[in-house]
């Protein structure tokens, strides 16, 4: 929208029943000060209210090249371009929310936001520049006297202010006084939000806590008095004059005055104030909240009546252009949807287009080509196996709620199978049928029993309409009627309704809550607080008992964006879902018995910690490792005591050893098996694992190893029938423990017990070269903890330092940190998964998916005794970049892969080493059972 209001004198006559209440009671009691007077006649432009995602700077070289740049919502930050006649959207090719722009004369614009970016814009191009900060830092504010001589400022969220400078050839941090700052109650420094320079030689910095710094031709900042401990977010001025501006729940104004002392010049009924521009006859504009605008003539500040219905909560920022026109714009900042963007001028007359963007055509529910039959060589079975893991990829990473949809539609392929068998008998249906062509009969009921229940599943799951499509695709592409309900008759369509039809009912009622999106039904309720992961520390009513995390933004580890705020505990009532083999002890109790949980102040659990802490020290630096089979795995059940093998037990020949970075392998380590390699999570990753092996050349598809060979559709549906029916069974055994001993995950562990302090007996122990107490020798300038000098007496551990800004280019490298700010080797905005942690369901699933591959291949090694996954140089990894070789994860048998999967959780900091060997353990019990109830199932001695 597009609305100009022509003002010829918009403050003259504002008497006091204008002004707010507060103002009033002052005029009552003490009279009303005469308003300064009105500023020259001009038009009050809204330009546009109604962008999809909320603006937050604005800036320009001239009145016919100006920028406004704001938040993401989806598509890229908004990065807006006025060239004098009309707007243009660019597009900067990134994601990220953009807080600052500022255009330099000869053309260059910079800007700057999320994740420690700043944006290069030269010749129509974005370059995302090298900066010191890592993704958890913002940049708020950039300001130079020329390209090769900028300020940034900025922090992490709500604390760990810092200052860059750009000399031309990299940025780099500036030393500040940091013993004359306001600190946070952990010492830190309060953020940095606003950098400008007076173009007389002196650079003034804003922020938290009253702060404001000023640094004199280059030279060292020092700190200036304010007086005030409110929140100051701009700073701007013209020649000797600053004005600084900010607040805490209403506005503040301070001006720098002739004696180098800040005087409270707040204008009377002032909102919170979030900009300032001063221009260059010294008037000015200060914006805030819920769209106020004061404009300063003559020395003074008044409410602007400016009648624009802005409709928005906050004005985020103002720039005056050379001929005296004004710019704002702002957004809906206090709320979730961070959209309402809105632009507003005052000068003359605007008449650009409105802003307000056609309607944005959403991608068509279509299936991708490559999707609707990606293994059209496989049987039927391997086929819609197929279908279902594309499902899980698109859909939430609910690993217990895919182990029970791929166990499921297993059975219902299976029971349409065993229907044309005369030995078999089927899991849920138990008819039996003959047809001309079984082949065809079978092909046909498999896939409507499998169309049925996939489509029943994840219909209305995220990524649901995609999965709709290639369900349907696919159907049609069989030549099969997806519309097709008959469930009467004894032809293969309806056998394969009626299965599925029963696999619904039966999941209506089998405890997993399917009807309400799997929600708790047990009532499940923390006992410690949420761990803000933004702030520092820890809080632990019990310290051995889970605590969500609180995320500022949270995306699940397959990129979909998800509500931010605390976790909900995911499975939190899935020991009451119906297993496949399993059945509890009569008189009730736990399936499996794990032994005792790990539990806060044990020496075990010290040890423990420890060793994660230590694994995340070694995901960098310069140690080599051999990942071949040859020194790697052939541990005993539960343990890590494998030296690897001398031959490999297949071919009788050596390994060939693969020396690589350390480092390096312990990253793809982590990400590998942390969903699966296409996050269809750790059940679908045995499933592809699964069919990779049935795919190997030379494979013998003979049932426990003696035999002839199966055919690919029997072999493939007694292996997902076995398969999925264990790890369906091992969500059950894993969430059930997790429920019952709810223990804590190792981000909870470290941050609280190096918050503790480095002398406490149930805090981290102090190991040389890894947890240590800062000191003021080992913090003196050159030394291991110099970055760290202003938190003397806590305690510092040498880990990964997090996130990089840019994953693609850079890596968050090692280094020393507070324990109070660990963080696992995961992306920020995902951290560490929403439920308890002993035991692992890694573990589990993994360990119970190796013994049905053992049993049913009648073999424990991968054929030719060697599985292989090469994540390729600086293209796999997506935390960061590398590997900075390829790298080859390499298993000797399915036991090692599964093993190698426990040991990811705690390079990535998942898991303590209980979480896994425990879960290993029960994981085989549980994957050995279900070999057993399937072998009924395949013998026809399951039904009575």
């Amino acid at each position: 929208m597009l609305r100009s209001i022509r003002t010829q004198a918009p403050l003259k006559g504002l008497a006091c029943w204008n002004v707010p209440l507060l103002v009033l009671l002052t005029a009552l009691l003490g009279g009303c000060e005469e308003p300064p007077p009105p500023p020259e006649p001009g038009t009050w432009t809204l330009v546009t209210s109604e962008r999809p995602e909320a603006l937050l700077a604005v800036g320009g070289r001239s009145p016919e090249d100006i920028y406004a740049v704001g938040m993401d919502r989806g598509r890229g930050p908004a990065v807006l371009h006025y060239d004098g006649s009309s707007w243009s959207e660019l597009a900067t090719g990134m994601r990220l929310d953009l807080w600052a722009v500022f255009p330099f004369e000869n053309g260059t614009t910079m800007m700057a936001g999320s994740n420690a970016t700043i944006l290069l814009h030269e010749a129509g191009r974005f370059t995302r520049m090298r900066t010191p900060g890592l993704a958890r830092q913002t940049v708020y504010s950039l300001w130079g006297s020329g390209p090769k001589d900028v300020y940034a400022v900025g922090s992490g969220p709500s604390r760990g202010g810092f200052v860059w400078h750009y000399d031309g050839s990299e940025w780099r941090e500036v030393e500040l006084p940091y013993a004359r700052l306001p600190r946070t109650a952990d010492g830190d420094l309060w953020p940095f939000f606003k950098v400008w320079g007076n173009g007389k030689g002196e650079v003034y910095v804003v922020g938290g806590q009253g702060m404001v710094l000023r640094s004199r031709f280059g030279g060292a900042f020092e700190v200036l008095p304010t007086g005030t401990t409110d929140r100051l977010v701009s700073v701007s001025g013209m020649g000797d004059s600053v004005v600084v501006v900010g607040g805490r729940t209403s506005g503040r104004l301070l001006e720098l005055n002739a004696s180098g002392q800040f005087e409270d010049r707040t204008p009377a009924g002032s909102q919170l104030f979030q900009d300032v521009a001063i221009a260059a006859d010294g008037t000015g504009y200060v914006v805030g909240s819920w769209g106020q605008v004061f404009h300063r003539l003559n020395g003074k500040w008044a409410l602007v009546d400016h009648r624009l219905a802005f409709g928005v909560q906050s004005l985020q920022g103002v720039w005056v252009d050379s001929r005296g026109g004004m710019w704002t714009v702002g957004g809906n900042l206090q709320s979730p949807k961070l959209n309402g963007g809105a632009i507003g001028h005052f000068g003359g007359s605007v008449t650009a287009a409105s802003l307000v963007p056609g309607p944005v055509t959403p991608p068509p529910d279509t299936c991708p080509a490559e999707q609707v039959d990606p293994s059209p060589t496989g049987s039927i079975a391997r086929r819609w196996n197929e279908q279902l893991l594309w499902a899980i990829r698109r859909d939430l990473p609910r690993p217990t709620v895919h182990a029970r949809n791929l166990y499921h539609v297993s059975a219902a392929m299976w029971d349409a199978w065993a229907a044309y068998d005369a030995t078999a008998d089927g899991t849920f249906v138990h008819e039996k049928h003959t047809a001309p062509d079984v082949a065809q009969a079978r092909a046909e009921a498999i896939s409507y029993a499998a169309y049925r229940v996939l489509a029943h599943r994840y219909t209305t799951a995220i990524g649901g309409k995609v999965s709709a499509a290639c369900f349907k695709a696919f159907m049609l592409k069989l030549g099969y009627d997806p519309d097709d309900m008959t469930v009467e008759g004894d032809g293969p369509r309806a056998l394969g309704n009626r299965i599925g039809r029963t696999l619904i009912s039966f999941g209506a009622d089998d405890g997993a809550n399917e009807q309400n999106d799997y929600a708790d039904t047990t009532g499940f309720s923390f006992v410690n607080p949420p761990l803000v992961v933004d702030d520092v520390g820890a809080t632990l009513v019990e310290p051995s008992l889970w605590q969500p995390l609180n995320l500022a933004v949270s995306v699940t580890q397959n990129g979909i964006d998800t509500a931010s705020g605390v976790q909900g505990y995911i499975g939190a009532h899935w020991k009451n879902v119906t297993p496949f083999a399993m059945t509890r002890p009569a008189g009730g109790g736990l399936y499996h018995t794990p032994g005792p949980a790990p539990a806060f102040g044990d020496s075990r659990m010290r040890d423990d910690v420890v060793e994660v802490i230590r694994k995340a020290s070694m995901l960098g630096g310069d140690a080599r490792i051999d990942l071949s089979p040859a020194s790697v795995g052939n541990n005993s059940l539960g343990a890590n005591d494998g030296k690897g093998y001398a031959v490999n037990p297949v071919t009788g020949l050596p390994y060939t050893q693969q020396w690589v970075n350390r480092g390096d392998f312990g990253r793809v380590l982590a990400e590998f098996w942390a969903d699966g390699p296409k996050s269809e999570t750790p059940p679908g990753h045995w499933n592809v694992l699964a069919n990779q092996v049935a795919d190997s050349p030379g494979f013998q598809r003979r049932l426990f190893g003696t035999g002839d060979s199966l055919e690919p559709l029997e072999w493939d549906v007694k292996v997902y029938l076995a398969l999925n029916g264990a790890v369906h069974d091992a969500a059950i055994t894993a969430w059930e423990l997790k429920r019952v001993f709810v223990t804590v995950r190792p981000i909870s562990l470290i941050r609280y017990m190096g918050g503790l302090g480095p002398s406490h007996p149930d805090g981290l122990p102090l190991v040389p070269g890894l947890i240590e107490e800062i000191t003021a020798e080992s913090s003196a300038p050159g030394q291991r903890h110099a970055s760290l000098a202003r938190f003397k007496g806590q305690v510092a551990v040498y880990s990964w330092r997090g996130e990089p800004g840019d994953r693609k280019n850079e890596v968050g490298g090692l280094g020393w940190i507070r324990a109070t700010e660990w963080i696992p080797y995961q992306l920020r905005t995902f951290v560490t998964p929403a439920f308890p942690g002993f035991i692992s369901g890694h573990s589990t699933f993994s360990r119970s998916a190796a013994e049905v591959l053992t049993s049913l291949t009648g073999s424990p090694y991968f054929p030719g005794g060697l599985g292989e996954f090469v994540a390729k140089r600086d293209a796999y990894l997506t935390f960061e970049k590398g590997p900075s070789t390829d790298i080859r994860l390499q298993w000797a048998s399915y036991y090692d892969a599964a093993d190698q999967a426990g040991q990811s959780r705690l390079w990535g900091g998942i898991h303590i080493e209980p979480d896994d060997f425990v879960g290993r353990r029960l994981g085989s019990e549980v994957g050995l059972a279900a070999v057993e109830r399937a072998k009924t199932f395949f013998a026809g001695t399951a039904v009575p």
